[in-house]
């Protein structure tokens, strides 16, 4: 029996010991903790050779396997996978030639045998109170001495802090979600990059004009790096990227990081406030038309919410500035940050598609548990039909409701530039667009990666309230 199996140390080590075993049989983790560790792992390395070459294990495993071939297991075992081949061919017709009758013979035999000797092997020294030698085994006993684990702690502490995170199942599912966005993002970064390389259209022709000759455009091209190999730009614009330091745009010579963080806040702030208003009349629109399928309210319903997803949003803009700026005058027709009233209409027009979303997928979600045996027993058990709704209908319901906001949102965000075009507001969608056809590399890329920054942290965010809303999720990260 290896020592990973048999160790019963409880407390800190023991959890240490445990993450860390479980992580080198994990192909995702294992190399990451062993270069993360690369010192301690080392020396780890070091005790497991020495302590390998006193290992009887493999002396044990050919005595067990010449004792079993001498009484001729190995023989009667091939013979009875013989006979149930044959037994088994013949019961579903099937025609099998010698040749490939003795392959799957000889595989069976093989693979079984190989299960008994382990078991054996395995027993015996179990008997003599020995055990198999290995490389997390290794580090289990060394971690069982107080000084290993102080002299480890600092050039280990990347590992440590790595198995601590996969030790605590709520953790890694932050951690694990963490990860793939970084990739999600690594991919968008270079997508982006590569479609604004192969563009028809040339920054330099754009920017200095028809009239420019060819050493203006030379020189350009020099002082943008645009004269440098597609990966060596592709570098230095992940780089900037990483680092927030994207350098100047290429028309108008601002500094790409502080423009978009100029910008993006507004775009931000649009998109939330919309997020709220449509959930805030959403969510109930769609639970009461679920509770009372099929009646006046509800046809009125579905009627209006399909108005709302099929209204395109620069009509619904232009619609508002025409009704409500120019013939009542209520509402300023553009975008001013100092006047409250301006940011009324943005948000009611950008906020439509999303809150007739979310209200059709909460009263089809909510229909689909209404019914369960559950919802039944609870109206059984003489709860009002206010207490069945939100306690046990919507609680169960909110998994797609969620879905549905998180991808909206990621929707919104990315498509307010047509918004912020109609109302003239100064935000990252309309300063990517005023972007694009110059191509401005440096500003596109700053805006559109630094946008799925943000989809993408609120994609964990709604990984996270699936943990939280749905138990058997919870029930599954505690199982790895």
């Amino acid at each position: 029996m290896e020592r990973t199996e048999t160790s019963t140390k409880h407390g800190l080590m023991g959890t240490i010991s445990t993450a860390y075993n479980k992580m080198l049989l994990n192909p995702a983790y294992k190399y990451a903790v062993l270069l993360l560790g690369l010192p301690v792992n080392l020396v780890v390395l070091l005790f497991y050779l020495v302590q390998r070459t006193k290992d009887t294990y493999s002396s044990v495993r050919d005595e067990t396997k010449y004792e079993l071939i001498v009484s001729g297991y190995r023989d009667r075992l091939r013979a009875e996978i013989k006979e149930q081949l044959l037994r088994k061919h013949a019961f579903f017709g099937q025609q099998v030639t010698p040749d490939e009758l003795k392959r799957q013979v000889d595989k069976t035999t093989a693979n079984q045998f190989q299960m008994v000797l382990l078991d054996r092997t395995n027993e015996k020294l179990k008997q003599s109170k020995q055990q198999r030698v290995t490389y997390a085994g290794t580090f289990t006993s060394l971690l069982e001495h107080p000084l290993f684990f102080i002299a480890s702690f600092i050039p280990g502490l990347p590992m440590y802090f790595l198995v601590y995170l996969y030790s605590n199942s709520y953790l890694k599912y932050i951690f694990e979600r963490l990860v793939m966005s970084m990739f999600v993002i690594l991919g968008v970064a270079v997508l982006v990059f590569t479609i604004l390389h192969l563009s028809p259209f040339h920054p330099a022709a754009n920017i200095l004009g028809e009239t420019a000759t060819q050493e203006q455009i030379d020189a350009f091209n020099k002082m943008h790096g645009l004269d440098q190999p597609y990966f060596v730009q592709l570098w230095n614009t992940l780089k900037g990227i990483a680092t927030f330091d994207l350098g100047k745009s290429f028309s108008g010579s601002e500094e790409v990081t502080a423009t978009i963080a100029s910008k993006f806040p507004i775009t931000l702030t649009l998109t939330i406030i919309a997020l709220a208003l449509a959930l805030l009349i959403a969510l109930p629109i769609g639970i009461v038309s679920a509770a009372k399928p099929n009646s006046f309210f509800d046809y009125t319903f579905i009627f209006i919410a399909l108005l709302g997803l099929s209204i395109p949003s620069f009509w619904q803009g232009l619609i508002f500035i025409l009704n409500f700026s120019i013939k009542l005058q209520w509402l300023p027709a553009t975008f001013n940050p100092q006047n409250g009233l301006s940011i009324i209409m943005p948000v009611v027009v950008l906020g439509t598609g999303l809150m007739a979303a979310v209200a059709r997928m909460t009263r089809s979600s909510t229909l689909e548990v209404i019914n369960e045996d559950y919802i039944l027993t609870a109206k059984a058990k003489g709860l009002s039909q206010r207490q069945v709704l939100l306690k046990h209908a919507v609680g169960n319901a909110v998994i797609p409701i969620i879905t549905v906001i998180g991808l909206q949102f990621g929707g919104m965000l990315g498509g307010a530039a047509v918004t912020e075009k109609v109302f003239n507001i100064s935000g990252i969608g309309s300063y990517i667009v005023d972007k694009q056809f110059i191509p401005d590399i440096p500003s596109i890329m700053g805006g559109v990666v630094y946008t799925a920054i943000t989809i993408s942290l609120v994609n964990v965010m709604v990984d996270i309230l699936y943990a939280f809303f749905d138990p058997r999720i919870r029930s599954k990260m505690k199982q790895y």
